[in-house]
This record gives C-alpha cells, structure tokens and sequence, in this order.
C-alpha cells in the first residue's frame, strides 16, 4: 500500500472513531456564569427572609416512589398521567420517578421521620423538579422551586402568613407587576356536592366541550374550570360556583384570611375558577401572577392540603403550603429591568513576571481572608502575557481595582491599586506588609 493510501485510510479511519458531541437533554439546562451568580444572589435573598420568619430547611431526595406521587397528586391529574418521568430500579424492581414537585416529598420525610411529635414546623426546601412537557419560556423539563410549608396548623393565620412571606419577598426582589388571586376549595363533603352540580351542568354543555374536558367529566371535573380554551369559556362562566357550596365553618376560614391580608394591605382578587393542578388541596388556594410573562404567568402557588398527611401513610394533621418557580421568577425580573448582581471580584491581579508570583499570591489570600474577592491572572504556560492584555482581562472581569505587582513596587515592598470603575485611572501603592488595614478600601469607593 502506497505512503499516500495509507494516509488516506488512517485519515478516514480517525473520522470514523472520532466520539460524536453529546450535547444536554432538551429542556434540561446549564446554568453557566454569569447566570449562576444571580440563581445563588436569589438564593441567598431566600435563605434570608425565611430565618426571619423563622422556617427552616429541608433537603430532599430528587428521586421518590412513585406511589407517592400518584397517592398524593391525585391519579387523574396532567402531572401523574402525562409528565412524570417514571422508571423501574434495574436492581429491585421498585417504580421510581424523579420528583415533578417538592410539597409530596416533604410530606413523605415528615412523616417518616415523625417530625410532628414535637408540634408543628415551619420548613422550606429549594431544588430541581422534573416534568416531561413541551419546553417553552420559563417552562423546561428539569426545572428549579422554591417551597414554603407549614406543617400541623389548622388555623387561617397560618394561611394568611405564608401569603404575606411570598409577598415580602417579591418586595425583597424588586418586583412589580404582581397580583394575588384567592379561592377556597371547601371541604372533600362540600366539593361533592359542587362536582355533582358541575357534572350535570357540564352535561347540558357536552357539545361545547373539548377532548380534554369531555376526558376529565367524570374524573375531574373541577379541572376543567381552569381551562385555558377560548370557545369554554361561557359555559365555564355559567357554572356553579364552588364559593356558593361552602359550609359555615369553610367560609369563616376564608374570612379569616381575607381580614388578615386586608389587615395588612394585600391587595388582592377573588378567582372562583382557581382551582390548582393537584388533588391534594382543601379550603384556601392563591396564585401569585403577572402579565409580563405571556402565558406563563403563574410565578407562585399553594393553598392547604389538611388530608395529604394521612393519605401517605401519617396521623391526620393539618398543612399548608406555596411553591414558586425561580426560572420565572429570575425571568421576571430580567423582563422588569432590575439590575441583578453578577458578583464581580473586587480585584483582578495584574502580574508582570512570573517571579512575582508568590509574593502576589501571598497578598491575594491575605486579602480573601479579609472578605475581599480576588482574581488571579494566570499565564499560558509560555509567560504572563503583555501588560495591555491583562488590563483587558481585567477590565473584562468586571473587577473594580487592579492590583498592578510590578518590579519596582515590589522592590519597594508595596504594590499600585488602580481603579477601573468610579474614577478609572485613579491609582495609589499600598504596603505588602500591612495588607489588612487597607483591605477594606478595596470593598468600597475611594
């Protein structure tokens, strides 16, 4: 075989083993920098207002039974028919799924782990939940919340609590453009006897319902209440309503609230056709939502879910409880034009000669250690790279300062610190050997 044949060959060859690029699972994203830095600035702004209101949090498996969401959601609901992601353990045999929801979970490790015996709890989680469905703005398939609950609290203030923590923290972010919409559910005897009137007022209707809601008649038909179909909507509107249906001591609930937010100016709208996606709920439900994310305006929910406890397998004990989106959310305030951090470090080192080295390093964790954030340049293994290409690297960081480790200040036993935002240009030395008195300058304007 011909030197030039050969070549050929192994080229081809090369191009048949090459490995082909994997890319991510649609609707499953990275959340790369400088994005990131805003998910854990939401985070932190969450960690934050939660200890002043006293919860505390819980960290939960993301993979669950499968039973538990199917006892708990409710078997006929979209999550359980259409949009769990459900396998068999390979090992044992057990049906798993990857949590489409936190509220089920936390219930569950409540449970088990008999947290009630001592009272009530506060608790809130953060995380991904998992949904196959079709992914859109501010909706994907692996998706993050943010869930509140109260645990072991029948009584209306804890309701009305968890509404004005939602709220304080939209004020925390920024956000306007948010309205609350309010329902009571009833009790499972009060529902009964609405779904019976809704059934045969559906009935008289049959023809002007679509295939999903002729799908749920009989199932569930409160669900249909919250369709989203155009040519529904006057024979949604004529339905009964489920307000008309409840007894004196739901209703007195639903006052309760009501004055508790008004005593505290919420302003919000009753939506007797707010009836939320799962099973689980009784009594009051709320929505928190804006017009500034088209269709997906829903940023949070929740209502009481008094039953959901025993249904898994715990002593009947009420519970209440919210969860929000934080991709609609961070998107929302994206949409309003709030300003969200990026967190820059306070200095970028600017290193001449790779000799200067260790005495830079030094002073950069001497200043990490007194809370200042510091970036490093770092060389391509063939030097440091020209003084012009650092300033850019270090103007491109978003640093405030440039730390400037020259040979003639070091000689000198100090290094320049220049300004590269308020007063660009601006440059003065300061001593190595007292880094911790002018540590703190670094942190704020000069």
């Amino acid at each position: 075989m011909s030197d030039a044949l050969k070549e050929n060959t192994s080229s081809k060859s090369d191009k048949a083993t090459k490995p082909q690029k994997l890319v991510g699972v649609k609707g499953m994203n990275d959340i790369l920098p400088p994005d990131a830095a805003r998910w854990e600035w939401l985070e932190g702004q969450v960690r934050t207002l939660m200890a002043r209101y006293a919860y505390r949090n819980v960290r939960l498996p993301i993979v669950e039974p499968t039973a538990l969401f199917v006892r708990g959601l409710g078997e006929v609901t979209d999550i359980v028919e259409k949009e769990m992601y459900s396998f068999e353990d390979r090992l044992n045999g057990e049906q798993l799924t990857l949590r489409p929801e936190g509220t089920a979970g936390l219930v569950r490790a409540v449970v088990e782990h008999n947290l009630l015996y001592e009272g009530g709890k506060r608790l809130y989680y953060m995380g991904p939940m998992f949904r196959h469905e079709r992914p859109q703005r501010g909706r994907y398939r692996q998706f993050h919340q943010v869930g509140a609950e109260v645990l072991g609290f029948g009584g209306a203030e804890v309701d009305a609590e968890l509404i004005l923590l939602a709220n304080d923290l939209w004020k925390v972010l920024g956000l306007k453009d948010v309205r609350l919409e309010l329902n009571s559910l009833g009790q499972p005897a009060e529902r009964q006897a609405h779904r019976a009137a809704l059934i045969a007022h559906l009935e008289k209707h049959k023809d002007a319902l679509d295939d999903e809601a002729k799908r749920r008649l009989h199932s569930n038909p409160l669900r249909i209440l919250d369709t989203k179909n155009p040519a529904m909507q006057s024979v949604v509107e004529a339905a009964p309503r489920l307000l008309d249906f409840l007894g004196e001591a739901s209703l007195a609930h639903f006052n309760a609230v009501k004055a508790i937010l008004d005593a505290n100016g919420m302003v919000f709208t009753i939506n007797p056709r707010l009836v939320r996606g799962m099973d689980y709920y009784n009594l009051t439900v709320f929505e928190f939502i804006t017009t500034s994310l088209g269709s997906q305006g829903t940023i949070c929910g929740g209502g009481r879910y008094d039953y959901l406890i025993e249904q898994v397998g715990g002593k009947p004990s009420p519970a209440v409880g919210w969860a929000l989106g934080v991709e609609r959310v961070l998107e929302l305030i994206k949409e309003q034009g709030e300003t969200l951090p990026d967190l820059a470090p306070d200095v970028y080192a600017i290193i001449p000669e790779a000799a200067a080295l260790p005495v830079a390093m030094q002073v950069l964790q001497s200043l990490r250690a007194c809370g200042v954030s510091a970036q490093m340049h770092s060389g391509s293994g063939e030097g440091m790279g020209s003084m012009k290409s650092q300033f850019k690297k270090a103007d491109g960081s978003g640093a405030r300062f440039a730390l400037i480790f020259g040979a003639e200040e070091l000689a000198l036993g100090r290094v320049a610190v220049k300004s590269l935002r308020d007063g660009v240009g601006v440059q003065r030395t300061e001593s190595l050997g007292t880094v911790a008195d002018w540590a703190h300058s670094l942190q704020s304007h000069f």
